[in-house]
């Protein structure tokens, strides 16, 4: 029986690397642009070429797309957020790196992921020019980061600011009594269950909740008073009340440092690292059978032997799937 199990094993692994050739072989042949798996300071990080230049140095492009979340895998690290804070310090590293874009085209997510990702922005911009492009979405959280930049530009339509916190959890209290359940609860302190859905909260519960809201609340509109040199009340009484802007109205109203699109932020990158000759690159993410693994869902339990379940989502969630409980710098018509 094991030697069936091992054969069906080297079988499976033998699929997994032809398809991965197959995956790698296929990606070569659609580029048009110029792959040089050029080590970098935080390691073997391969560069595409998106535009050759006519003189020295070079411009990162560093992309961050859709949910702002520690939950959400990542292609180079653990987790989307350590896929960005690894192009950051390389391109932080890089001495021929001379200014980075960061692309941001995201709905905003977890508080404390977004935290640390403009806190890695930040450390960046002390060393090299940050220029942040907003795609169609750069929203609470990804402008959260945004501001982190050290200039920013919007599409005229790109929806932006949201600058507010949410916290939502469920009641289904009316529903347990609907078919006969009535939950216990064991507790060590008053607040130990105050999200608790099976029963209604209480006052003091509700103030508590709502103090750690607008205490995260006040970090954002400080972060945007200062970076964006706006009077802090002013933001409270205006447009940092959760509403979404576009990137017109963005800049309008001083969050946003000018319309444009990729190219344009391509061209100011240049300007303020005077290097108007630097080619354009992006990092591309590690390849192999690990990067395959990733894609599928799986995980090291394959090639341990043990059963696993292999699951492909091809279509990828429209609408984020938020965790009960837990802070998130969203627009309102992410949260269900």
């Amino acid at each position: 029986m094991s030697s069936k199990k091992s054969g069906c094993l080297w079988v499976i692994m033998g699929v997994i690397l032809c398809f991965s050739l197959l995956l790698n072989l296929a990606a070569l042949s659609g580029r048009t642009s110029v792959t040089r798996s050029r080590p970098t300071p935080s390691g073997s990080l391969p560069e595409t070429t998106l535009e050759e230049g006519t003189g020295e140095g070079k411009i990162a492009v560093i992309r961050l797309n859709g949910l702002i979340s520690s939950s959400v895998r990542g292609r180079i690290g653990d987790s989307m957020v350590d896929d960005l804070k690894i192009q950051l310090k390389a391109a932080a590293e890089d001495d021929a790196v001379k200014a980075v874009v960061l692309a941001i085209d995201s709905p905003g997510g977890e508080v404390t992921a977004s935290d640390v990702i403009y806190n890695a922005v930040t450390r960046l911009r002390e060393k090299k020019p940050v220029v942040i492009s907003m795609g169609s979405l750069a929203a609470s959280g990804g402008y959260y980061v945004a501001c982190g930049g050290s200039w920013l530009i919007a599409n005229e339509t790109t929806f932006t600011a949201s600058i507010g916190v949410i916290i939502q959890s469920y009641r289904y209290s009316d529903l347990l009594g609907k078919i006969g359940v009535e939950p216990l609860t064991f507790k060590s302190g008053a607040f130990k269950d105050m999200l608790n859905g099976s029963r209604e909260m209480t006052p003091a519960e509700r103030e508590y909740v709502q103090g750690i809201v607008m205490q995260t609340y006040s970090k954002f509109v400080g972060i945007v008073a200062r970076e964006r040199k706006l009077p802090e009340e002013e933001l409270r009484n205006g447009v940092a009340d959760g509403r979404i802007v576009t990137g017109k109205d963005a800049l309008a109203d001083k969050l946003v440092d000018q319309l444009g699109e990729i190219e344009d932020a391509y061209k100011k990158a240049r300007e303020l690292a005077n290097a108007p000759g630097a080619s354009i690159f992006s990092y591309e993410e590690r390849g192999g059978v690990g990067r395959l693994l990733r894609l599928l869902g799986s995980d090291a339990s394959i090639l341990a032997g043990r059963d696993a379940k292999v699951e492909v989502n091809l279509a990828g969630p429209v609408i984020p799937q938020l965790e009960p409980a837990r802070a998130y710098l969203l627009p309102s018509i992410y949260v269900p």
